[in-house]
């Protein structure tokens, strides 16, 4: 596409409904990228009180200290920082102060870690002092008190999902997402290695616990390891690993370059991506269930996480690009066809913990958050 006709359709994008922006931000990048962003990111923030368009919303989807909307934040900061008009970081520091700068209510549970994320965001940017102290005293707490139970996922017969033991640790492999990356800044911001050796000691628990080496793929937590479909295959959930992938692409830059972790995670972020890359679907989507890709529907949260780590690889010359951007390009297209005409994130399937059907109509927070990963991603690839 021409500069003169890329300028053209950019002028146009402002006015286009959900569809037709779809199609330009496919056809445009990264300037395109970051305007269909910011333009998700708007229509999510204008309804971030009323969960009614969301069709499965559960007991913590309101809650915005869990992690539903924290993974949306987190995605924001990285839309913040590439470029998005002032609302965006205004609307992060809003929600911050709103929140108190404070944690989800569960001290030890790695999904009400991952606000933290934006609230270190904005200690960073010098935003606010009173940013770090509530993340600090949660995290002083989780290393302090470091929990002696066991990965083995067992949900008891009375107290239910909730009342798991092993939540208490990273036991199930989106945790991976969620606490992690906020424990190494935190590490990096006030200069206290506790946090990070904390970090790096259960992110390698947690991997070599759910990391399967032959498939090169996480289960979702250990109930998963027998469990095969009807043909046999075993069950690979798209988004958990999604958050794995991610989870490693905001981790590793948090690492000094060198250092023995870091190229050991780069060395898993790799392998894994491999298989990633090999899982892709012709139409651009990655399957529910990533073994079984046949007559599956399309799904957005997923395809989010893996287009955005697959991007950051690339640019952080892990991934060579002649291989991976073809799959990312793919990867973008399909996001930005999964925006529908009234302009929400479309073919998110909604909260569970294995694969399962999804409708085009289905939306929710962390689908846009890894939508706006993506794109920040994509933006810096600069595919055009």
């Amino acid at each position: 596409m021409s500069l003169r006709n890329a300028l053209l359709l950019l002028a146009t994008i402002g006015a286009l409904p959900g569809a037709a922006l779809a199609q330009a931000a496919a056809e445009v990048s990264p300037r395109a990228a970051v305007d269909a962003a910011t333009k998700l990111a708007r229509w999510q923030l204008a309804r971030m009180r009323d969960t009614s368009h969301i069709s499965r919303a559960g007991g913590e989807t309101g809650n915005p200290r869990a992690w539903e909307q924290a993974a949306f934040w987190v995605g924001m900061t990285a839309l913040a920082d590439h470029g998005a008009p002032a609302d965006i970081g205004k609307a992060i520091l809003d929600m911050g102060r709103a929140n108190q700068w404070q944690p989800g209510r569960l001290p030890f549970f790695a999904d009400d870690h991952a606000i933290t994320q934006s609230y270190l965001w904005a200690a960073k940017h010098g935003a606010d002092p009173d940013a770090l102290r509530p993340v600090r005293r949660v995290f002083d707490n989780v290393v302090d008190n470091a929990p002696r139970v066991t990965l083995a996922f067992v949900v008891p017969e009375k107290g239910g999902y909730g009342a798991t033991e092993c939540l208490a640790r990273w036991c199930w492999c989106d945790a991976l997402f969620m606490a992690p990356p906020a424990m190494l800044e935190l590490s990096n911001q006030t200069g206290d290695r506790r946090y990070r050796d904390y970090a790096l000691r259960e992110v390698w628990a947690t991997v070599n616990f759910l990391y399967d080496p032959a498939e090169r793929l996480f289960y979702r937590d250990s109930r998963f390891f027998d469990r095969r479909d009807a043909k046999g295959r075993k069950m690979f959930w798209s988004r958990g690993n999604g958050w794995v992938l991610a989870g490693l692409a905001l981790m590793i830059p948090k690492l000094p370059k060198g250092d023995p972790d870091r190229r050991k995670l780069e060395a898993l972020f790799v392998e894994m991506a491999g298989k990633v890359k090999a899982t892709q679907k012709a139409d651009g989507f990655w399957a529910p269930s990533l073994l079984a890709p046949e007559d599956s529907p399309p799904e957005s949260s997923g395809t989010g996480f893996y287009t955005f780590g697959l991007a950051w690889g690339i640019k952080a010359g892990l991934l060579p690009r002649a291989e991976y951007a073809p799959a990312v390009r793919k990867g973008w297209v399909a996001l930005a066809r999964s925006i529908q005409p009234d302009g929400r994130l479309g073919w998110v399937q909604q909260v569970s913990d294995r694969p399962e059907q999804v409708l085009a109509t289905d939306t929710q927070y962390y689908g846009v958050g890894a939508f706006l990963l993506a794109a920040t991603a994509v933006a810096d690839l600069k595919l055009d």
